[in-house]
């Protein structure tokens, strides 16, 4: 099967005061990935993001706010023959958040343990290494 379709969106990591990163599964989906989604019309990527993650899990953060992670190239979890082109943004600061709109569920990943099997390629093959590295680390 050959990749025929690209779909751009945004991203946002998000932690808890446990220091754990927020993953969420879309409805009648099996995989779990950032917030975020398709830019709307005249949006930027961060303003993107911002929109996203408040429509849901509830989060409100201006868009200046965010923090460039990164941008990559990813196949896509849930669509078949695709890749995602994803610009994602760090959330400063500790965050609650509660499932919304096309959200099914959310998970507070313990980037300590055991990854579970059912992560979305772009978190797994970019983004967690992306936030492992030793020059994205924050000083204690």
């Amino acid at each position: 099967m050959s990749i025929t379709d690209v779909i751009v969106v945004s991203a946002v990591c998000v932690y808890n005061k446990e220091g754990q990163l927020l993953t969420v599964r879309k409805r009648g989906t099996d995989k779990f990935m950032h917030p975020g989604g398709k830019p709307e019309a005249g949006e930027t990527a961060a303003e993107a993001a911002s929109r996203e993650l408040l429509e849901e899990v509830g989060i409100e953060i201006a868009p200046q706010d965010l923090e460039p992670l990164g941008a990559w190239l990813a196949v896509a979890a849930n669509e078949a023959a695709t890749n995602i082109e994803a610009t994602v943004f760090t959330a400063p600061g500790t965050w609650e958040a509660h499932p919304s709109a096309e959200i099914a569920e959310v998970r507070w990943l313990d980037l300590t343990a055991s990854l579970p099997g059912d992560l979305a390629p772009l978190l797994t093959d970019h983004v967690l290494p992306a936030l492992a590295s030793p020059r994205l680390a924050s000083p204690k």
